[in-house]
């Protein structure tokens, strides 16, 4: 039963889900940040896409941020600041009238806040979790953000339509909201950075073997992020304007993906510890290109909910493999490093992959921005076909204690 799993999980990750959930769900701003900018603060939309793109480098800056200051003064004071910094940034997007500039400026402090959370999350995961606890910590974890996600758009709408200052405020409350509750029931410090003794220079070599190993894998899972990031742009846009439907649609893809998040999270998590990872990494590129095909082929409003489900698979198993592949094969004084650097692959997924796909649809079409979605994570599914993919650690059993003789 999952219940008991999750109640076999220690307190503080448990606490650490719950205000994930509250995070996500507090998340009105960033959904309705362009309508903000254009209604209330008169930019033109090119003026809004553009401060909206300089702040979203923040993203990246925290996503690098995070693990520094996981290592230095541990995991819970990188989330709680990470939520502070999101709260100040919004807070000056609420009430200062400046230049433009001042609005990337604060957007900017928003999103490094942003950026930092998930990869210190992911590496509170990794500390507290026991190994074969963690796979079902992620999962857990994911299906909350999903919760949240799916949640936070509609209240956000809500609060949008009475005045955007109710926006601003709800967004800021949830997020101290959260801030308090992980102060209040996550420890102070893992104890999982500290000194060691400098290993010998073959294990040495070894242990940058199999960094290098595990760095090239979360690179290359950027071929199953991209798309996620390329369909929320390019849904929206397709739906509206080839098909001249409502935007209903879009966020009945949204409630679908979490539906399908919710549904077969914890039923994809039972069976994946009996399959090797690369195994899994080609299953998810095969279920994200099984998705993106059904819209290259059969474009229309049936196939966009059938594709969402197909791929939205391939994204519960690469969201729960990756995190999990990083902590069971990384030095622990190191995973912070490395669960930055996961974030920062979706970080870059969210500056390159909209603007990219823009210029191909300006110049040729939805189609072969399409395409290009469908061929991603082939070229994934090849990648992970042939890279070095580490066994599953498995723990080293104590030896057995000498029988005694009897007297």
């Amino acid at each position: 039963m999952w219940l008991s799993r999750f109640r076999a999980l220690p307190r503080p990750l448990r606490m650490l889900v719950l205000a994930s959930f509250i995070n996500r769900a507090g998340m009105f701003v960033f959904p309705l940040l362009a309508v903000y900018l254009v209604r209330s603060r008169e930019l033109s939309t090119g003026e809004a896409g553009v401060l909206i793109s300089v702040g979203s480098t923040g993203l990246l800056a925290g996503s690098l941020l995070s693990g520094p200051v996981c290592a230095r003064a541990g995991r819970r004071a990188a989330l709680v600041s990470s939520l502070l910094l999101n709260a100040v940034g919004y807070l000056g997007l609420a009430v200062l009238d400046g230049p433009p500039w001042t609005y990337a400026a604060l957007l900017f402090v928003a999103l490094v806040g942003m950026g930092m959370f998930a990869p210190a999350a992911n590496t509170l995961i990794a500390d507290l979790a026991e190994p074969e606890q963690r796979p079902f910590a992620y999962t857990v974890s994911y299906i909350a953000n999903n919760l949240g996600m799916g949640v936070g758009p509609l209240l956000g709408g809500l609060a949008a339509a009475y005045s955007y200052g109710l926006m601003f405020a709800g967004n800021i409350a949830l997020g101290l909201l959260a801030a308090l509750t992980i102060r209040l029931f996550v420890p102070a410090d893992t104890g999982r950075d500290a000194a060691t003794v400098p290993a010998p220079t073959g294990a040495r070599r070894a242990e940058l073997r199999r960094d290098l190993d595990v760095a090239v894998l979360v690179v290359v899972s950027f071929c199953y992020v991209a798309p996620l990031i390329g369909l929320e742009y390019t849904l929206p846009l397709a739906v509206t304007e080839v098909l001249a439907s409502s935007v209903a649609v879009v966020g009945a893809v949204y409630t679908v993906n979490s539906v399908v998040v919710v549904g077969a999270g914890l039923l994809i998590e039972k069976r994946i510890k009996a399959y090797p990872t690369r195994t899994l990494l080609i299953v998810a590129g095969l279920l994200w290109s099984a998705g993106m095909a059904v819209l290259v082929f059969a474009f229309s409003l049936p196939a966009v909910l059938l594709s969402t489900v197909v791929w939205t698979l391939g994204e519960i198993i690469a969201s729960v493999v990756v995190p999990t592949y990083i902590a069971d094969h990384v030095e622990p004084r190191r995973v912070s490093g490395f669960m930055a650097l996961n974030g920062f692959v979706l970080s870059s997924a969210r500056l390159v992959v909209p603007m990219g796909l823009g210029f191909v649809w300006q110049a040729g079409g939805h189609r072969p921005v399409l395409l290009l979605l469908l061929l991603t994570p082939v070229v994934g599914v090849v990648a992970f076909a042939v890279l070095r993919v580490r066994p599953q650690a498995r723990p080293v059993p104590e030896p057995a204690a000498p029988a005694t003789a009897r007297p």
